[in-house]
Protein backbone atom coordinates (compact mmCIF):
# COMPACT_ATOMS: atom_id res chain seq x y z
CA UNK A 1 0.00 0.00 0.00
CA UNK A 2 1.13 3.58 -0.70
CA UNK A 3 1.80 6.29 1.86
CA UNK A 4 -1.54 7.55 3.28
CA UNK A 5 -0.19 11.12 3.45
CA UNK A 6 0.73 11.04 -0.26
CA UNK A 7 -2.70 9.67 -1.09
CA UNK A 8 -4.35 12.42 0.94
CA UNK A 9 -2.27 15.10 -0.75
CA UNK A 10 -3.08 13.74 -4.20
CA UNK A 11 -6.77 13.59 -3.37
CA UNK A 12 -6.80 17.20 -2.16
CA UNK A 13 -4.90 18.35 -5.23
CA UNK A 14 -7.39 16.61 -7.49
CA UNK A 15 -10.28 18.09 -5.58
CA UNK A 16 -8.93 21.59 -6.14
CA UNK A 17 -8.56 21.08 -9.87
CA UNK A 18 -10.98 23.31 -11.78
CA UNK A 19 -14.02 21.71 -13.32
CA UNK A 20 -13.49 21.33 -17.06
CA UNK A 21 -14.41 19.14 -20.01
CA UNK A 22 -14.15 15.92 -17.97
CA UNK A 23 -16.39 17.36 -15.26
CA UNK A 24 -18.94 18.54 -17.79
CA UNK A 25 -19.04 15.11 -19.41
CA UNK A 26 -19.54 13.48 -16.02
CA UNK A 27 -22.33 15.93 -15.19
CA UNK A 28 -24.20 15.25 -18.42
CA UNK A 29 -23.77 11.48 -18.07
CA UNK A 30 -25.28 11.73 -14.58
CA UNK A 31 -28.14 13.82 -15.95
CA UNK A 32 -28.84 11.24 -18.65
CA UNK A 33 -28.94 8.45 -16.08
CA UNK A 34 -31.17 10.60 -13.88
CA UNK A 35 -33.53 11.25 -16.79
CA UNK A 36 -33.86 7.51 -17.44
CA UNK A 37 -34.60 6.75 -13.78
CA UNK A 38 -37.05 9.66 -13.57
CA UNK A 39 -38.88 8.32 -16.61
CA UNK A 40 -39.37 5.02 -14.82
CA UNK A 41 -40.44 6.77 -11.62
CA UNK A 42 -43.00 8.95 -13.39
CA UNK A 43 -44.45 5.99 -15.28
CA UNK A 44 -44.88 3.98 -12.08
CA UNK A 45 -46.03 7.03 -10.10
CA UNK A 46 -48.76 7.86 -12.61
CA UNK A 47 -49.86 4.23 -12.77
CA UNK A 48 -50.11 4.09 -8.98
CA UNK A 49 -51.98 7.44 -8.88
CA UNK A 50 -54.58 6.26 -11.40
CA UNK A 51 -55.05 2.96 -9.56
CA UNK A 52 -55.42 4.65 -6.17
CA UNK A 53 -57.81 7.35 -7.42
CA UNK A 54 -59.97 4.75 -9.17
CA UNK A 55 -59.97 2.58 -6.06
CA UNK A 56 -60.83 5.36 -3.57
CA UNK A 57 -62.45 8.13 -5.62
CA UNK A 58 -60.78 10.71 -3.37
CA UNK A 59 -57.89 13.18 -3.74
CA UNK A 60 -56.73 12.85 -0.12
CA UNK A 61 -54.63 9.65 -0.58
CA UNK A 62 -52.65 11.30 -3.39
CA UNK A 63 -52.07 14.39 -1.26
CA UNK A 64 -50.86 12.16 1.60
CA UNK A 65 -48.39 10.50 -0.77
CA UNK A 66 -47.03 13.95 -1.57
CA UNK A 67 -46.78 14.66 2.17
CA UNK A 68 -44.69 11.55 2.77
CA UNK A 69 -42.52 12.50 -0.19
CA UNK A 70 -41.79 15.95 1.26
CA UNK A 71 -41.51 15.35 5.00
CA UNK A 72 -38.13 13.51 5.26
CA UNK A 73 -36.18 16.19 3.42
CA UNK A 74 -37.47 18.83 5.80
CA UNK A 75 -36.69 16.80 8.91
CA UNK A 76 -33.35 15.28 7.85
CA UNK A 77 -32.09 17.84 5.34
CA UNK A 78 -29.48 19.34 7.67
CA UNK A 79 -27.90 16.00 8.52
CA UNK A 80 -27.98 14.96 4.87
CA UNK A 81 -26.16 18.17 4.00
CA UNK A 82 -23.43 17.48 6.58
CA UNK A 83 -22.88 14.02 5.12
CA UNK A 84 -22.70 15.52 1.62
CA UNK A 85 -19.89 17.81 2.77
CA UNK A 86 -18.06 15.14 4.78
CA UNK A 87 -18.38 11.95 2.75
CA UNK A 88 -17.96 10.82 -0.85
CA UNK A 89 -20.97 12.34 -2.62
CA UNK A 90 -20.97 9.68 -5.33
CA UNK A 91 -21.29 6.90 -2.75
CA UNK A 92 -24.13 8.71 -1.01
CA UNK A 93 -26.05 8.90 -4.29
CA UNK A 94 -25.24 5.28 -5.06
CA UNK A 95 -26.54 4.01 -1.72
CA UNK A 96 -29.64 6.21 -2.00
CA UNK A 97 -30.50 4.67 -5.37
CA UNK A 98 -30.03 1.17 -3.98
CA UNK A 99 -32.38 2.04 -1.12
CA UNK A 100 -34.99 3.31 -3.56
CA UNK A 101 -34.80 0.06 -5.52
CA UNK A 102 -35.41 -1.94 -2.34
CA UNK A 103 -38.47 0.18 -1.46
CA UNK A 104 -39.84 -0.16 -5.01
CA UNK A 105 -39.29 -3.91 -4.89
CA UNK A 106 -41.42 -4.16 -1.76
CA UNK A 107 -44.16 -2.05 -3.36
CA UNK A 108 -44.04 -4.33 -6.43
CA UNK A 109 -44.48 -7.34 -4.14
CA UNK A 110 -47.49 -5.68 -2.48
CA UNK A 111 -49.28 -5.09 -5.79
CA UNK A 112 -48.25 -8.37 -7.46
CA UNK A 113 -49.44 -10.43 -4.49
CA UNK A 114 -52.85 -8.74 -4.40
CA UNK A 115 -52.24 -7.69 -0.80
CA UNK A 116 -51.88 -3.97 -1.51
CA UNK A 117 -53.13 -1.53 1.12
CA UNK A 118 -52.81 2.24 1.16
CA UNK A 119 -50.57 2.15 4.21
CA UNK A 120 -48.09 0.02 2.23
CA UNK A 121 -47.83 2.87 -0.27
CA UNK A 122 -47.39 5.50 2.45
CA UNK A 123 -44.63 3.57 4.23
CA UNK A 124 -42.68 2.72 1.08
CA UNK A 125 -43.01 6.23 -0.34
CA UNK A 126 -41.60 7.47 2.97
CA UNK A 127 -38.62 5.10 2.66
CA UNK A 128 -37.96 6.21 -0.91
CA UNK A 129 -38.21 9.83 0.17
CA UNK A 130 -35.66 9.22 2.93
CA UNK A 131 -33.25 8.02 0.26
CA UNK A 132 -33.94 11.10 -1.84
CA UNK A 133 -33.37 13.35 1.18
CA UNK A 134 -29.75 12.17 1.31
CA UNK A 135 -29.24 12.04 -2.45
CA UNK A 136 -30.48 15.55 -3.31
CA UNK A 137 -27.90 17.68 -1.42
CA UNK A 138 -25.11 15.33 -2.53
CA UNK A 139 -26.06 15.83 -6.19
CA UNK A 140 -26.66 19.58 -5.88
CA UNK A 141 -23.32 20.11 -4.13
CA UNK A 142 -21.56 18.06 -6.83
CA UNK A 143 -22.55 20.42 -9.64
CA UNK A 144 -20.04 23.09 -8.59
CA UNK A 145 -17.23 20.51 -8.63
CA UNK A 146 -18.14 19.36 -12.15
CA UNK A 147 -19.27 22.53 -13.94
CA UNK A 148 -17.27 25.79 -14.29
CA UNK A 149 -19.11 28.99 -13.32
CA UNK A 150 -19.20 30.19 -16.93
CA UNK A 151 -21.26 27.10 -17.88
CA UNK A 152 -23.44 26.94 -14.79
CA UNK A 153 -26.56 28.79 -15.98
CA UNK A 154 -26.73 26.56 -19.05
CA UNK A 155 -25.89 23.41 -17.08
CA UNK A 156 -28.48 24.18 -14.40
CA UNK A 157 -31.12 24.84 -17.06
CA UNK A 158 -30.29 21.57 -18.83
CA UNK A 159 -30.45 19.87 -15.43
CA UNK A 160 -34.06 21.02 -15.21
CA UNK A 161 -34.82 19.00 -18.36
CA UNK A 162 -34.57 15.56 -16.76
CA UNK A 163 -37.86 15.52 -14.90
CA UNK A 164 -39.98 17.34 -17.50
CA UNK A 165 -38.52 15.36 -20.42
CA UNK A 166 -39.47 12.19 -18.59
CA UNK A 167 -42.84 13.76 -17.86
CA UNK A 168 -43.55 14.35 -21.54
CA UNK A 169 -43.05 10.68 -22.33
CA UNK A 170 -44.32 9.14 -19.10
CA UNK A 171 -48.09 9.85 -19.44
CA UNK A 172 -48.27 8.33 -22.92
CA UNK A 173 -46.14 5.35 -22.00
CA UNK A 174 -47.96 4.88 -18.70
CA UNK A 175 -51.31 4.99 -20.47
CA UNK A 176 -50.23 2.30 -22.89
CA UNK A 177 -48.48 0.12 -20.34
CA UNK A 178 -51.20 0.42 -17.69
CA UNK A 179 -53.58 -1.64 -19.83
CA UNK A 180 -50.86 -4.16 -20.76
CA UNK A 181 -48.69 -4.71 -17.68
CA UNK A 182 -50.66 -2.93 -14.96
CA UNK A 183 -49.26 -1.26 -11.86
CA UNK A 184 -46.90 -4.13 -10.99
CA UNK A 185 -45.30 -4.06 -14.43
CA UNK A 186 -44.88 -0.29 -14.28
CA UNK A 187 -43.08 -0.56 -10.94
CA UNK A 188 -40.83 -3.31 -12.34
CA UNK A 189 -39.89 -0.95 -15.19
CA UNK A 190 -39.08 1.74 -12.61
CA UNK A 191 -36.70 -0.65 -10.84
CA UNK A 192 -34.95 -1.45 -14.13
CA UNK A 193 -34.35 2.24 -14.88
CA UNK A 194 -32.83 2.77 -11.44
CA UNK A 195 -30.47 -0.11 -12.12
CA UNK A 196 -29.11 1.99 -15.01
CA UNK A 197 -28.49 4.91 -12.65
CA UNK A 198 -26.70 2.63 -10.19
CA UNK A 199 -24.36 1.33 -12.90
CA UNK A 200 -23.52 4.89 -13.99
CA UNK A 201 -22.86 6.06 -10.44
CA UNK A 202 -20.59 3.07 -9.88
CA UNK A 203 -18.49 4.11 -12.90
CA UNK A 204 -18.09 7.91 -12.59
CA UNK A 205 -15.89 10.01 -10.31
CA UNK A 206 -16.97 13.18 -8.49
CA UNK A 207 -14.16 15.15 -6.79
CA UNK A 208 -14.58 16.42 -3.25
CA UNK A 209 -14.13 20.18 -2.71
CA UNK A 210 -10.99 21.70 -1.26
CA UNK A 211 -11.41 23.32 2.14
CA UNK A 212 -12.14 27.05 2.26
CA UNK A 213 -11.79 29.63 5.02
CA UNK A 214 -15.58 29.74 5.34
CA UNK A 215 -15.73 25.97 5.68
CA UNK A 216 -12.93 25.82 8.24
CA UNK A 217 -14.66 28.49 10.31
CA UNK A 218 -17.67 26.20 10.62
CA UNK A 219 -15.85 23.04 11.72
CA UNK A 220 -17.80 21.40 14.55
CA UNK A 221 -19.62 18.23 15.54
CA UNK A 222 -22.08 16.70 13.11
CA UNK A 223 -24.98 17.83 15.32
CA UNK A 224 -23.85 21.44 15.22
CA UNK A 225 -22.98 21.29 11.52
CA UNK A 226 -26.49 20.12 10.74
CA UNK A 227 -27.54 23.74 11.38
CA UNK A 228 -24.63 25.39 9.58
CA UNK A 229 -26.73 26.04 6.50
CA UNK A 230 -29.28 27.98 8.54
CA UNK A 231 -26.51 30.01 10.19
CA UNK A 232 -24.98 30.73 6.79
CA UNK A 233 -28.30 31.95 5.41
CA UNK A 234 -29.11 33.85 8.62
CA UNK A 235 -25.94 35.89 8.14
CA UNK A 236 -27.18 36.79 4.65
CA UNK A 237 -30.75 38.13 5.17
CA UNK A 238 -31.43 38.67 1.47
CA UNK A 239 -30.78 34.99 0.68
CA UNK A 240 -32.88 33.99 3.69
CA UNK A 241 -35.68 36.26 2.50
CA UNK A 242 -35.58 34.71 -0.96
CA UNK A 243 -35.87 31.24 0.60
CA UNK A 244 -38.82 32.41 2.70
CA UNK A 245 -40.51 33.68 -0.46
CA UNK A 246 -40.02 30.33 -2.16
CA UNK A 247 -41.45 28.57 0.90
CA UNK A 248 -44.66 30.57 0.64
CA UNK A 249 -44.84 30.17 -3.14
CA UNK A 250 -44.32 26.40 -2.82
CA UNK A 251 -47.12 26.27 -0.26
CA UNK A 252 -49.56 27.79 -2.73
CA UNK A 253 -48.35 26.24 -5.99
CA UNK A 254 -47.34 22.72 -5.03
CA UNK A 255 -50.13 22.50 -2.48
CA UNK A 256 -52.74 22.63 -5.24
CA UNK A 257 -50.75 21.02 -8.05
CA UNK A 258 -50.73 17.82 -5.99
CA UNK A 259 -54.40 17.66 -7.00
CA UNK A 260 -53.63 17.81 -10.74
CA UNK A 261 -54.65 14.21 -11.49
CA UNK A 262 -58.13 14.39 -9.88
CA UNK A 263 -58.60 17.94 -11.18
CA UNK A 264 -57.88 17.02 -14.80
CA UNK A 265 -59.93 13.82 -14.65
CA UNK A 266 -62.89 15.69 -13.10
CA UNK A 267 -62.75 18.57 -15.60
CA UNK A 268 -62.27 16.40 -18.71
CA UNK A 269 -63.88 13.12 -17.61
CA UNK A 270 -61.14 11.35 -19.56
CA UNK A 271 -58.01 9.40 -18.65
CA UNK A 272 -56.80 9.94 -22.22
CA UNK A 273 -56.93 13.71 -21.75
CA UNK A 274 -55.10 13.27 -18.44
CA UNK A 275 -52.16 11.80 -20.34
CA UNK A 276 -52.22 14.55 -22.97
CA UNK A 277 -52.42 17.38 -20.43
CA UNK A 278 -49.72 15.90 -18.21
CA UNK A 279 -47.57 15.59 -21.32
CA UNK A 280 -48.23 19.26 -22.18
CA UNK A 281 -47.37 20.28 -18.62
CA UNK A 282 -44.00 18.57 -18.79
CA UNK A 283 -43.38 19.72 -22.35
CA UNK A 284 -43.69 23.28 -21.05
CA UNK A 285 -40.88 22.63 -18.59
CA UNK A 286 -38.74 21.10 -21.36
CA UNK A 287 -39.24 24.08 -23.64
CA UNK A 288 -38.61 26.45 -20.75
CA UNK A 289 -35.38 24.69 -19.78
CA UNK A 290 -34.12 24.70 -23.38
CA UNK A 291 -34.98 28.39 -23.70
CA UNK A 292 -33.18 29.19 -20.45
CA UNK A 293 -30.15 27.15 -21.56
CA UNK A 294 -29.95 29.04 -24.87
CA UNK A 295 -30.71 32.47 -23.42
CA UNK A 296 -28.93 32.27 -20.06
CA UNK A 297 -31.30 34.59 -18.21
CA UNK A 298 -30.87 38.19 -17.11
CA UNK A 299 -28.04 39.84 -15.23
CA UNK A 300 -28.61 40.24 -12.37
CA UNK A 301 -30.19 36.80 -12.24
CA UNK A 302 -32.72 37.83 -9.58
CA UNK A 303 -34.84 39.54 -12.26
CA UNK A 304 -35.27 36.20 -14.03
CA UNK A 305 -36.16 34.47 -10.74
CA UNK A 306 -38.85 36.86 -9.52
CA UNK A 307 -40.52 37.67 -12.85
CA UNK A 308 -40.78 33.95 -13.62
CA UNK A 309 -42.31 33.32 -10.16
CA UNK A 310 -45.00 35.92 -10.91
CA UNK A 311 -45.69 34.24 -14.28
CA UNK A 312 -46.16 30.89 -12.50
CA UNK A 313 -48.81 32.46 -10.26
CA UNK A 314 -50.63 34.02 -13.21
CA UNK A 315 -50.94 30.79 -15.17
CA UNK A 316 -51.83 28.71 -12.10
CA UNK A 317 -54.82 31.02 -11.65
CA UNK A 318 -55.71 30.69 -15.34
CA UNK A 319 -55.56 26.88 -15.07
CA UNK A 320 -58.10 27.09 -12.26
CA UNK A 321 -60.64 29.11 -14.24
CA UNK A 322 -60.26 26.94 -17.35
CA UNK A 323 -63.13 24.53 -17.86
CA UNK A 324 -62.00 22.35 -20.74
CA UNK A 325 -58.96 20.33 -21.72
CA UNK A 326 -57.18 22.68 -24.14
CA UNK A 327 -57.18 25.82 -21.92
CA UNK A 328 -56.04 23.73 -18.95
CA UNK A 329 -53.24 22.23 -21.04
CA UNK A 330 -52.15 25.66 -22.32
CA UNK A 331 -52.15 27.20 -18.84
CA UNK A 332 -50.18 24.36 -17.27
CA UNK A 333 -47.75 24.42 -20.22
CA UNK A 334 -46.98 28.10 -19.54
CA UNK A 335 -46.78 27.55 -15.79
CA UNK A 336 -44.15 24.87 -16.26
CA UNK A 337 -42.40 26.89 -19.00
CA UNK A 338 -41.60 29.55 -16.38
CA UNK A 339 -40.43 27.14 -13.68
CA UNK A 340 -36.90 26.33 -15.04
CA UNK A 341 -36.13 30.05 -15.19
CA UNK A 342 -36.71 30.26 -11.43
CA UNK A 343 -34.79 27.15 -10.49
CA UNK A 344 -31.79 27.52 -12.82
CA UNK A 345 -31.17 31.18 -12.00
CA UNK A 346 -31.70 30.69 -8.25
CA UNK A 347 -29.27 27.74 -8.16
CA UNK A 348 -26.68 29.79 -10.02
CA UNK A 349 -27.01 32.57 -7.42
CA UNK A 350 -26.55 30.10 -4.56
CA UNK A 351 -23.62 28.35 -6.24
CA UNK A 352 -21.85 31.68 -6.73
CA UNK A 353 -22.46 32.88 -3.16
CA UNK A 354 -21.70 29.63 -1.28
CA UNK A 355 -18.28 28.03 -0.73
CA UNK A 356 -18.10 24.57 -2.38
CA UNK A 357 -17.29 22.77 0.88
CA UNK A 358 -20.42 24.27 2.47
CA UNK A 359 -22.82 23.67 -0.38
CA UNK A 360 -24.10 20.34 0.91
CA UNK A 361 -25.23 21.96 4.15
CA UNK A 362 -26.46 25.19 2.59
CA UNK A 363 -28.40 23.51 -0.21
CA UNK A 364 -29.93 21.11 2.30
CA UNK A 365 -31.04 24.05 4.44
CA UNK A 366 -32.40 25.85 1.39
CA UNK A 367 -34.35 22.71 0.56
CA UNK A 368 -35.68 22.55 4.12
CA UNK A 369 -36.71 26.21 4.14
CA UNK A 370 -38.31 26.26 0.71
CA UNK A 371 -40.24 23.07 1.52
CA UNK A 372 -41.08 24.09 5.08
CA UNK A 373 -44.76 24.73 4.45
CA UNK A 374 -45.19 22.07 1.78
CA UNK A 375 -46.21 19.18 4.10
CA UNK A 376 -48.90 21.39 5.64
CA UNK A 377 -50.16 22.20 2.14
CA UNK A 378 -50.29 18.50 1.24
CA UNK A 379 -52.12 17.63 4.46
CA UNK A 380 -54.83 20.25 3.94
CA UNK A 381 -55.17 20.16 0.12
CA UNK A 382 -56.88 16.77 -0.11
CA UNK A 383 -59.39 17.28 2.71
CA UNK A 384 -60.16 20.82 1.48
CA UNK A 385 -60.90 19.47 -1.98
CA UNK A 386 -62.90 16.44 -0.83
CA UNK A 387 -64.80 17.95 2.11
CA UNK A 388 -65.04 21.69 1.47
CA UNK A 389 -64.57 23.01 -2.07
CA UNK A 390 -66.01 20.17 -4.15
CA UNK A 391 -69.15 19.74 -1.94
CA UNK A 392 -69.59 23.55 -1.84
CA UNK A 393 -70.10 23.76 -5.61
CA UNK A 394 -73.51 22.10 -5.11
CA UNK A 395 -74.65 24.69 -2.51
CA UNK A 396 -76.16 28.19 -2.88
CA UNK A 397 -72.95 29.68 -1.42
CA UNK A 398 -71.22 28.79 -4.69
CA UNK A 399 -73.30 31.12 -6.88
CA UNK A 400 -70.95 34.17 -6.62
CA UNK A 401 -68.07 32.20 -8.19
CA UNK A 402 -69.98 30.21 -10.83
CA UNK A 403 -69.05 32.80 -13.46
CA UNK A 404 -65.37 32.29 -12.63
CA UNK A 405 -64.90 28.52 -12.28
CA UNK A 406 -68.27 26.98 -13.10
CA UNK A 407 -70.17 24.48 -10.96
CA UNK A 408 -69.39 21.15 -12.61
CA UNK A 409 -67.02 18.40 -11.54
CA UNK A 410 -63.62 19.86 -10.61
CA UNK A 411 -64.91 23.41 -10.07
CA UNK A 412 -64.02 23.24 -6.38
CA UNK A 413 -60.40 22.33 -7.06
CA UNK A 414 -60.44 24.92 -9.86
CA UNK A 415 -61.24 27.64 -7.33
CA UNK A 416 -58.36 26.38 -5.18
CA UNK A 417 -56.07 26.75 -8.21
CA UNK A 418 -57.34 30.27 -8.91
CA UNK A 419 -56.91 31.49 -5.33
CA UNK A 420 -53.46 29.92 -4.95
CA UNK A 421 -52.29 31.38 -8.26
CA UNK A 422 -53.46 34.87 -7.39
CA UNK A 423 -51.70 34.75 -4.01
CA UNK A 424 -48.51 33.49 -5.67
CA UNK A 425 -48.58 36.40 -8.12
CA UNK A 426 -49.09 38.95 -5.32
CA UNK A 427 -46.36 37.50 -3.07
CA UNK A 428 -43.82 37.29 -5.91
CA UNK A 429 -44.34 40.90 -6.98
CA UNK A 430 -44.23 42.10 -3.36
CA UNK A 431 -40.90 40.36 -2.68
CA UNK A 432 -39.49 41.59 -5.99
CA UNK A 433 -40.27 45.11 -4.78
CA UNK A 434 -37.90 44.74 -1.78
CA UNK A 435 -34.61 46.54 -2.61
CA UNK A 436 -32.44 44.12 -0.59
CA UNK A 437 -33.73 41.20 -2.68
CA UNK A 438 -33.29 42.95 -6.03
CA UNK A 439 -29.72 44.01 -5.19
CA UNK A 440 -28.48 40.82 -3.48
CA UNK A 441 -26.07 39.86 -6.24
CA UNK A 442 -24.32 43.23 -5.88
CA UNK A 443 -24.31 43.45 -2.09
CA UNK A 444 -23.40 39.81 -1.36
CA UNK A 445 -19.82 38.81 -2.24
CA UNK A 446 -19.09 35.57 -4.10
CA UNK A 447 -17.59 32.73 -2.03
CA UNK A 448 -13.91 32.78 -1.14
CA UNK A 449 -11.23 30.75 -2.83
CA UNK A 450 -9.97 27.40 -1.53
CA UNK A 451 -6.97 27.41 0.84
CA UNK A 452 -4.18 24.94 1.45
CA UNK A 453 -4.69 22.35 4.22
CA UNK A 454 -3.36 23.45 7.58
Amino acid sequence: MGDPEDARTAMEAAAKAPAGAVGLRTYYVLLLAQAISLLGSQISGLAVSIAVFRQTGHATPLALVAFFLAAPRIVLGGFAGVLADRLDRRRIMLLANVGYVVASGLLLTSFASGAFRLWHLYVLVLVGSLCNAFEAPAFQASVTMLVPDSHRDRANAIGMLSGPAAGVLAPTIAGLLYAIIGVAGSIALDIATFAVAIVVLAAVRIPMPARTAEGLAMRASIWRQAFDGFRYLGARPSLLGLCACFSVVNFFVLGVLVLDVPYIIDRTQSVAWLGIIMGALNLGAVVGAVTMALWGGTRPRIHTVMIAAAVVGLFLALAGVSRSALPIAASLFMLMFATPFIEAAAFSILQAKTAPDLQGRVFASVGQLTALLRPAAYLVAGPLADRVFEPARRLPIWRPVVWLVGAGHGAGIGLMFAVAGTLTLVVSLAVYGVPAIRRMETTLPDHGAAIEPA
